[in-house]
């Protein structure tokens, strides 16, 4: 494992991935927020969080979106999920998805990435795939890592890497202080292709459509 030492003692290479304007992405969100809303609350530098947030070091807004209706399910709910030895299941809890939005958004420029797919990639930033797959109190390393990338790639937009929980689909995380070229407003919200609640009936009959592959289901409190 990498990660042992500061970020900052590297001279990081890395490369780049070009999403075209126009490009669809999905993520789950509260549904009482728009679809391309992105967050602005920084989290602690050492507590908390997810992999690749913003924090007071380097508090830029964040929103985490994914190639596939799938996949943007999966990266929010399947994480630590263990399968039921009676169903061979990943059984959701209902509570994650009450009051949620699966949506889907379009990008209104190209977005310039980092790229972190392959182990080539990874090396160009001096890091393996604990900077992808280490999580809990890790994630405070993690986050400085994206920091330093930010600060040695000044232009990214962005980090791509390799969905964990619907390989070989990709999950994203976009910086919302690099999109000057789209007047700061990089994303249109879709109104039709997406799953406006997800708690409700039909929103779960959905979304378990869409995860059945992945022998994942959400127990709803109606199905007892």
């Amino acid at each position: 494992m990498t990660g042992t030492f500061s970020p900052s003692e590297y001279e990081l290479r890395p490369h780049r991935r070009v999403l075209p304007a126009g490009t669809e992405l999905w993520r789950v969100h509260a549904a009482k927020r728009s679809a391309e809303q992105f967050n602005t609350v920084s989290v602690d530098a050492h507590f908390g969080g997810n992999r690749f947030d913003g924090t007071p070091y380097d508090p830029y807004p964040y929103l985490y979106v994914a190639d596939s209706p799938t996949t943007a399910l999966a990266e929010t709910l399947l994480r630590s999920m263990e399968f039921d030895k009676e169903s061979r299941m990943r059984l959701i809890p209902y509570a994650a998805v009450r009051a949620k939005s699966l949506s889907v958004v379009r990008t209104r420029c190209e977005v310039s990435l980092v790229s972190l797919v392959t182990e080539t990639d990874l090396a160009a930033v001096c890091q393996d795939a604990w900077l992808l797959e280490d999580e809990g109190e890790r994630y405070a390393k993690t986050r400085r890592w994206a920091s330093e990338i930010r600060t040695q790639a000044p232009d990214a937009m962005g980090l791509i890497w390799q969905s964990r929980r619907n390989r070989p689909h990709r999950a994203l995380v976009l910086f919302g202080d690099r999109f000057e070229s789209c007047g700061n407003e990089p994303l249109d919200g879709m109104p039709l292709g997406g799953i406006p609640d997800l708690g409700s009936p039909s929103g779960v009959t959905e979304a378990n459509r869409l995860l059945a592959p992945l022998q994942a289901a959400i127990v709803p409190p109606w199905s007892d």
